[in-house]
């Protein structure tokens, strides 16, 4: 009888933890969504492949631990310094790539140049030790029932699903939105309607930037700090934007959840060893699957395929104003 009581409580336990791995994907998935989306936009909808996302988010990172260590500012108003300033660098960055028309692929080389120069200025700075960011938050924690969710790993998953549901509902119902899907499925044609082109897609690159600098101080306020981390990212994170779709709000934040539940579980039942290949496996399965659909610039913001970009199209009157006179 003893020893059926002791089984039981081992199952229950056993139950517990899978629980907590699962909890715990999901709060290191929606760093993955969070990392993701400005990438996904500014691949999906200005094709840009901004390699330097993830080390604009480091930076951010770093300046959130050094305006909070040695200035003593609470890490979270860091973003009323870190957000404005990360949208200036995003939109300089679209202004380069404009005003000597780099194509898609050359946007890659170039962004990885400037990941490599990023990487060196933070090792330059605040060189290649770890750096960990001590705060209150990282003592505080919500109990419910007889679970802790740290206060850091609760503060990401909130800003990137409201930050995600927040870009799919500008994308989705606002004039800008409709005019930044009419862009990206044809520039000319949205021009010749009238739609601000230079404006709107400068605005979309600083926003996508300012997402970077947001997702640096979730990092800073979870994670210990090198420069070397940034490359450790990149991978699962592309798996993620990819998976979800690119151009996509919403894709990252639920590829990023599915990556980091399989990658918790596969360390609860196998080894830590396995978990990298979760994200490659799943990308790989995608590629394969939808290879269409994978790839597409402009799936799921509108609910329509590359086949059918002319048929939904935003009308005339929902991208040109002088259309309703």
């Amino acid at each position: 009888m003893e020893d059926l009581q002791n089984l039981d409580n081992l199952q229950i336990w056993t139950n517990k933890e899978m629980l907590s791995m699962f909890l715990a994907g999901i709060f290191i998935g929606s760093l993955y969504g969070l990392l993701g989306l400005g990438l996904s936009l500014s691949w999906g909808m200005l094709n840009q492949i901004n390699l330097a996302h993830f080390a604009l988010a480091f930076l951010g990172a770093y300046l959130t631990y050094q305006l909070s260590s040695t200035g003593g500012i609470n890490p979270l108003l860091t973003l009323l310094l870190i957000v404005p300033l990360f949208f200036v660098l995003g939109v300089l960055m679209h202004a380069l790539f404009t005003r000597f028309k780099v194509s898609m692929f050359n946007t890659l080389l170039i962004n990885f140049g400037l990941t490599v120069i990023i990487d060196s200025l933070i090792q330059w700075i605040w060189t290649g030790d770890y750096r960990k960011l001590e705060t209150p938050y990282a003592t505080m924690k919500f109990s419910i029932g007889s679970f802790y969710f740290p206060l850091p790993e609760v503060l990401t998953l909130v800003l990137s699903t409201g930050l995600a549901l927040g870009a799919w509902a500008v994308l989705r119902y606002t004039w800008a939105g409709k005019a930044l899907r009419a862009i990206s499925m044809d520039p000319q044609m949205a021009r010749a309607f009238g739609v601000p082109e230079g404006r709107l897609t400068h605005a979309l690159s600083g926003v996508a930037a300012a997402i970077a600098g947001i997702a640096g101080v979730c990092l800073a306020l979870s994670f210990t700090l090198a420069p070397s981390q940034i490359y450790l990212w990149i991978g699962v994170i592309f798996a993620a934007v990819m998976i979800g779709g690119l151009g996509n709000p919403l894709g990252p934040l639920v590829a990023g959840i599915v990556i980091g539940v399989s990658e918790s579980l596969t360390m609860a039942v196998t080894s830590p060893a396995w978990a990298p290949l979760v994200s490659f496996s799943l990308l790989i399965a995608v590629l394969l699957l939808r290879p269409v659909e994978a790839l597409s610039t402009l799936t799921t913001v509108s609910g329509s395929s590359p086949k059918r970009c002319a048929a939904s199209t935003p009308s005339t009157a929902a991208i040109n104003p002088a259309a309703d006179t």
